[in-house]
């Protein structure tokens, strides 16, 4: 047990001597700031160094005993009140007054100094993380900037820029090693860290999700307890519907992986039995496994949201210049395992109670040239690590589960899901061909919406030059997206026109009220909500976060989604709201805004299994530019927006002699050869 713990221990021991010298240190500033007088000119800072170096001391200690013995000797209730004690300050009303709230950061110290004192103090939340992995090194570099910001105010005073130059401070060394144990961590199988947990320990006892260093709450406690219990037979069948389909992904996209056999598994805690039998499935098929990250519950999204742009404070071009050339190098370090990488594996979950964050003016946001620099560099980022990680040679598959969280009925929600997942790929794929031959004929495609929904919008299709060998529409079921099914194209851009509309809709785990997109030339020309009372702010609200602080956006994807089941279990059990993009796709028709689904991979042909037609529309106008600029092809951005079925008037194809076929009507399937799919409304 615990052989993850020698995978930083040269490192560790590097620095061993000057990391015990800065917990000396930092326990000399716990003692200092102790019982200053809070009316001392320097009381409140004074107060606020004292919080730090009582956490990061606190930390210091559960790493350093942190073993087999620290679990052996708590009980489960020891160890889930010592769990909640590392988040409780984020929790409810704590975090009103927590240093890592922007608001209350200013409310103390004072627009500015505020921002950035709550940005500093939000580096050290990631100790919880450094403690369990033994990431001392990590730990050190914060004790050094926290150290040195002490110093400044205790011997010099209070001065914003000395400050902000001390908490902001970072080097390109520092920045290459930790990318590139970021990609050890989650590409190297031999980094042990969770999977000697998952593979080792016993299951039955909820007191291991305690050593994942993660947020444990009654959701995951309860899904490793209803889990754990689950038949042996369903796990495994469950299981190799992933494995299959992430195999089976290579062949539909007629990808070869060559020698990538490494699998990065991304899963929520609780669900480690499943993931037991995953790797073991996995492994029998020749392929190795990495934990890449284990998700939990998260423990406040508005501390998260808070701190979205902290990156502000120093985001400059010198900056930008100097993590690209840290990523490359990280890149360049972690090259061997990185080829080895064969593509993600997810395990998504859902059912947490939806999120709408509370707008703060007090939160730190990107200048407009910082919004510039920022897109710029993730462009530059992406086509780094493209050259280490090849979309031509990987791939990935997404599945999901939902929490306890989703209610009382979360057995039977569960049973459902599980069958949604491990529906007839068969069947489908014959039923969408009718579909995607119907489209096939179509000029554009025209999507009315009903009732008080306001779509209006008509995606205009590429025009096939040997409609015998060819197809825009991809015929799509159980692969790389886990469930089935949806008939998806990359539109055509000029000549998409259009609103879309969606009354209410969670994207990215945040809510949009009445969202409104509208399109010109298949290119986002204005948006709206009422997430707010006033529209400059509903404007913020979707730039910073649907668009991605995009000026604008293509329409990268146009989609007919066919799990009409899986939309009679939503409104069923009524758990809509909180279902992820990954189902509420397969529901109704959807529009991805941004990339097109064939990314990176434009070049390489692929074809519809049942018809072997190859799929010609893998581009459009803004992805074709990449043959002269990769900055101006790609946005990084590919987000779906699903219409319901309930509000749809009708979705037609128009020929271009002008006939219209009609594919749904009034939120019904109506085309020929797909009545099938409406006997799921009828039960």
């Amino acid at each position: 047990m615990f052989r993850s713990q020698e995978f930083y221990r040269s490192e560790n021991e590097k620095i061993a001597e000057c990391y015990e010298r800065s917990l000396l240190l930092i326990r000399q500033m716990a003692s200092e700031t102790e019982n200053l007088e809070e009316e001392s000119e320097k009381g409140e800072y004074c107060k606020y160094f004292n919080h730090i170096a009582k956490w990061v001391l606190k930390l210091g200690e559960v790493e350093k005993n942190y073993n087999e013995e620290y679990f052996k000797k708590k009980s489960f209730e020891e160890l889930k009140e010592e769990n909640k004690s590392f988040f409780n300050e984020l929790l409810g009303e704590n975090y009103d007054i927590s240093y890592a709230n922007p608001t209350y950061a200013v409310s103390i110290f004072g627009d500015g100094m505020g921002q950035l004192l709550a940005a500093f103090y939000a580096k050290f939340r990631d100790y919880v993380g450094y403690a369990f992995k033994h990431r001392k090194f990590n730990m050190l570099e914060n004790n050094k900037l926290l150290i040195d910001a002490y110093h400044l105010v205790k011997y010099e005073g209070v001065d914003y820029e000395e400050l902000k130059r001390i908490v902001t401070r970072t080097d390109e060394t520092s920045i290459t090693k930790n990318i590139s144990y970021r990609f050890e961590e989650r590409t190297n199988k031999d980094f042990g860290f969770y999977k000697e947990i998952i593979m080792e320990v016993d299951l039955k006892d909820p007191k291991y999700l305690f050593r994942l260093g993660k947020y444990i709450t009654e959701n995951e406690v309860k899904t490793s307890q209803f889990v754990v219990k689950y038949p042996d037979d369903k796990i495994k069948k469950l299981s190799m519907t992933v494995v299959d389909a992430f195999i089976r992904s290579f062949i539909v996209d007629n990808k070869d992986r060559k020698n990538r056999n490494v699998v990065k598994l991304f899963y929520n805690a609780g669900q480690e039995i499943i993931a037991r039998q995953v790797i073991k499935d996995f492994e029998e098929r020749g392929f190795e496994v990495a934990i890449a990250e284990v998700m939990s519950t998260i423990p406040n999204k508005q501390y998260d949201y808070d701190h979205r742009f902290d990156n502000a404070l120093y985001l400059n071009e010198e900056y930008a210049a100097l993590y690209e050339t840290a990523y490359k190098n990280g890149c360049e370090r972690s090259k061997e395992v990185l080829k080895l990488s064969v593509g993600p594996v997810f395990f998504d979950s859902f059912g947490e109670k939806p999120f709408s964050p509370a707008k703060k003016s007090e939160c730190l946001k990107l200048s407009k040239e910082q919004e510039q620099i920022h897109q710029s560099q993730r462009n530059s980022l992406n086509q780094i690590y493209e050259k280490y990680d090849a979309s031509e040679e990987t791939s990935f598959c997404i599945i999901a589960f939902p929490s306890p969280e989703i209610g009382n009925r979360f057995e039977e929600i569960f049973e459902e899901i599980l069958k949604i997942n491990m529906m007839d790929n068969g069947l489908y794929e014959k039923i969408q061909q009718h579909i995607v031959d119907a489209l096939d004929q179509g000029e554009y495609v025209h999507i009315k919406g009903k009732g008080t929904n306001e779509t209006d919008i008509k995606v205009k299709l590429p025009r096939l030059q040997n409609s015998a060998k060819q197809t825009n529409f991809v015929n799509c079921v159980a692969d790389v997206n886990i469930p089935l099914g949806e008939v998806f194209t990359s539109p055509e851009l000029k000549g998409t026109n259009g609103v879309l509309h969606i009354e209410d809709i969670f994207l990215g785990s945040l809510r949009y009220k009445n969202l409104k997109v509208m399109f010109r030339d298949g290119y986002v020309s204005d948006y709206s909500c009422t997430n707010f009372d006033n529209e400059k702010d509903n404007k913020e609200y979707i730039k910073e976060n649907l668009m991605e602080l995009h000026e604008t956006l293509p329409l990268g994807e146009f989609a007919i989604g066919t799990n009409t089941y899986a939309y009679v279990v939503a409104q069923k059990y009524d758990i809509i709201e909180v279902l992820p993009i990954l189902i509420i796709e397969k529901m109704g028709p959807h529009f991805a805004i941004g990339d097109t689904c064939f990314s990176w991979v434009e070049d390489l042909p692929v074809y519809n299994i049942l018809n072997k037609k190859e799929i010609t529309a893998r581009d459009n106008e803004m992805s074709a530019l990449r043959k002269e600029d990769l900055n101006k092809a790609y946005t990084g951005v590919h987000t779906d927006i699903t219409l319901p079925y309930e509000g749809i008037e009708f979705i037609s194809v128009v020929t271009y002699s002008g006939e219209r076929i009609e594919i749904i009507s009034d939120g019904r399937f109506t085309l020929s050869g797909t009545e099938e799919l409406n006997k799921a409304f009828e039960k």
